[in-house]
């Protein structure tokens, strides 16, 4: 089978591995769409970032060079032994958290937190190959009403409902987004089904603005043009602020935009980062943060089958497997206008 491998930064070689069957606990999936998350172009650009290099991953056993993909859906091709539940045929979508099942968090049901956590795709071979062997508790079929071409954007927008899960958002409150890429555009759509009246959309490129009035909000901002702060102030301050950029900037956006009492949710990744501790203490503010997604792909996946939720708007291009990294990679890199990409190893599961 073909699979593209990370063997280092700027690394990424198309290559034909040996197909193994799935292990005890795995299924077998041919996979029909994986989607490039920003972790995929981190490692792409300048990584590794968290691919193991020189110790394998406690979960996977792989470290570098690996297959890498964590957003993708596909069909059961084979089943590992003791795996019930599934069946050849079946269309599925991955949940990608490696768990160890035993630790603390895992027992407590927050296997998000888990102790050995990692991503499939990251930590171990992923979907951006033609097959993929994945754990078996990864996977939740999908009704005949949601598409794999929908399925493969599940999991940013789990990251981004796990995200409002973690707020204290309630219908009729105000928040604010920073940072418009898939997972800052997908918090806009699910706050508003979830009956989040103002939403305000801030970001710097023109493009994502545009599209973020198409996902639901109310406001957008251009953070080159316009006093962000001040305008959302002038507005009596935002409930709640997403971090969704990872950047120190749109943090103290985030923070300064809140009103009394408000919170902010970092969702970005970034290292260290500096706050006015005078500003939160003095005006009661609250920050939180949020990782990954734990039991979300259940109702994400109802809300798709019922038509309240539509994630093909996210998709921008859908490329195949041999061109993943010139029409997939290097494109995001260079068009603020692409949003999501799919890669599409297996043109026989393409769909219209």
């Amino acid at each position: 089978m073909n699979a593209l491998r990370w063997h280092g930064a700027r690394d990424l070689r198309l290559s034909e591995l040996d197909a193994t069957p799935p292990g005890p606990g795995e299924v077998e999936i041919q996979v029909a769409y994986c989607g490039i998350c920003g972790s995929d172009l981190h490692e792409y650009q300048d990584g590794p970032h968290s691919i193991p290099q020189q110790q394998p991953h406690p979960i996977s056993g792989c470290r570098a060079p690996l297959t890498l993909g964590h957003e993708f859906s596909g069909v059961v091709r084979a089943l590992g032994v003791g795996v019930e539940g599934f069946e050849p045929g079946d269309r599925v979508a991955v949940e990608p958290i490696y768990r160890c099942g035993d630790c603390r968090h895992c027992r407590a049901g927050q296997y998000n937190l888990c102790s050995s956590m990692g991503f499939i795709g990251l930590m171990g071979d992923g979907g951006f190959a033609e097959r993929a062997r994945v754990p078996a508790y990864m996977l939740h079929r999908l009704p005949t009403g949601v598409s794999l071409r929908q399925a493969a954007v599940l999991e940013p927008a789990a990251v981004a409902l796990h995200a409002l899960r973690q707020s204290s958002l309630q219908p009729g409150d105000s928040c604010a987004v920073f940072g418009l890429g898939p997972i800052g555009l997908l918090l806009i759509t699910l706050a508003r089904l979830r009956g989040v009246s103002r939403i305000i959309a801030v970001d710097v490129a023109p493009e994502r603005l545009v599209r973020a009035l198409e996902f639901g909000a109310e406001q957008v901002l251009d953070a080159r043009a316009v006093d962000v702060v001040q305008q959302l102030q002038d507005g009596g301050g935002v409930d709640c602020a997403f971090e969704a950029a990872g950047s120190q900037a749109t943090l103290d956006a985030a923070l300064q935009s809140l009103r009394k009492g408000g919170e902010a949710v970092l969702v970005g990744l970034m290292g260290e980062a500096r706050f006015d501790a005078f500003h939160l203490v003095n005006n009661e503010l609250r920050i939180t943060s949020s990782v990954g997604y734990r039991d979300v792909y259940p109702e994400l996946i109802a809300l798709l089958d019922s038509g309240h939720l539509d994630l093909g708007r996210a998709v921008t291009r859908c490329v195949p497997l041999e061109r993943a990294v010139s029409d997939g990679f290097e494109a995001l890199l260079a068009d603020k206008a692409q949003i999501k990409v799919l890669v599409n190893p297996n043109p026989e599961l393409a769909e219209a």
